[in-house]
């Protein structure tokens, strides 16, 4: 059974939250993979933001799975700019509404991938926290290039094999760690920082409320694992993310102000080899005699995340 580090009584769901909640703003019939987490992620985002929010998405599978002229699963307004400037385009649009001076303004909302959000766009998106704008953004983590054939990102873990950083002979993967996105946004000074996964949407409805409603830049990262680039059954995305959170590798929290205060505590961790046993891209890892010390080393990963936020109920 998993806690929190502080309980609190739930307040009641209000009438306009819960009709938000039935709304469906990302609709059925777009073209992401059977299993994708990403549009299980902005489905539940836009639950709850509800319909007053300009999302803009840079490239990457969300932007490519949901544009197909001439259709659309999208039912708020919706802006495509380059892989680079998803940040800057957001802080353009957010000043003109403010000019604008409108009574009750649409909320501007990013929804990135790891590659735009850690490598491509990351100048922009220091630049938009710096100069303050009111903006939630939003990065669904699938951890690779996945919309153009699964090539390393900052956000890729280490030793996974992706097709260019390949395991083989003369490689176990991906050669460094995952970069460290929350902490770098929190060293902004921005007031809400948080992580979530697509195995607790609750948690994901909780969070996106939070920044939605924080009037300055927020950032939220939301681990969503793909079944093409990871390897594993489609059916089994929910359990994939759930057992990232479980082993302790995707620690669940919330800072605010630069602090830690609220962390996804998990009872009994379970070991690592429980999850990346059931992915292709570490199937090298579990071959004779090959990844005793890469397998030993994210153990340790995990073990840190589990200290640094206070994972552990003991």
């Amino acid at each position: 059974m998993d806690e929190e580090t502080q309980k609190e009584p739930q307040a009641p769901v209000s009438k306009q939250q819960q009709d938000s909640q039935d709304l469906e703003l990302f609709c059925p019939g777009h073209r992401a993979c059977a299993g994708c987490g990403a549009s299980l992620a902005v489905r539940w985002i836009l639950k709850a933001t509800g319909p007053n929010v300009i999302v803009i998405t840079p490239t990457g599978c969300l932007e490519t799975f949901s544009s197909r002229y001439p259709e659309s699963p999208w039912k708020v307004p919706w802006l495509h700019p380059l892989f680079e400037n998803a940040a800057a385009v957001a802080s353009g649009v957010e000043a003109a509404l403010k000019a604008k001076k409108m009574e009750n303004p649409p909320k501007v909302l990013v929804i990135g991938g790891d590659g735009a959000t850690f490598d491509i766009g990351i100048g922009a998106l220091s630049g938009m926290f710096e100069r303050g704008h009111d903006i939630s953004y939003i990065c669904y983590d699938n951890e690779a290039y996945m919309n153009t054939g699964v090539q390393r990102s900052a956000a890729t873990p280490y030793a996974a094999s992706t097709t260019t950083e390949p395991a083989g002979n003369c490689s176990t993967g991906k050669s460094v760690h995952k970069k460290d996105m929350p902490r770098i946004a929190a060293a902004h000074g921005i007031s809400y920082v948080a992580t979530s996964s697509i195995a607790y949407p609750k948690d994901i409805l909780k969070k996106v409320e939070k920044s939605v409603a924080t009037r300055s830049p927020t950032y939220l990262q939301i681990h969503s694992p793909c079944c093409i680039g990871w390897g594993y059954p489609e059916s089994k995305t929910i359990e994939m993310a759930r057992l990232a959170v479980e082993t302790g590798l995707v620690p669940i929290f919330e800072m605010e102000n630069g602090e830690v205060t609220r962390v996804k505590k998990i009872k009994k961790r379970k070991p690592v080899q429980d999850y990346l046993g059931v992915q292709s891209r570490f199937s090298h890892l579990f071959e004779k005699d090959n990844g005793n010390e890469e397998l030993a080393s994210i153990q340790e990963l995990a073990d840190a995340n589990a200290a640094r936020y206070g994972i552990d109920i003991s």
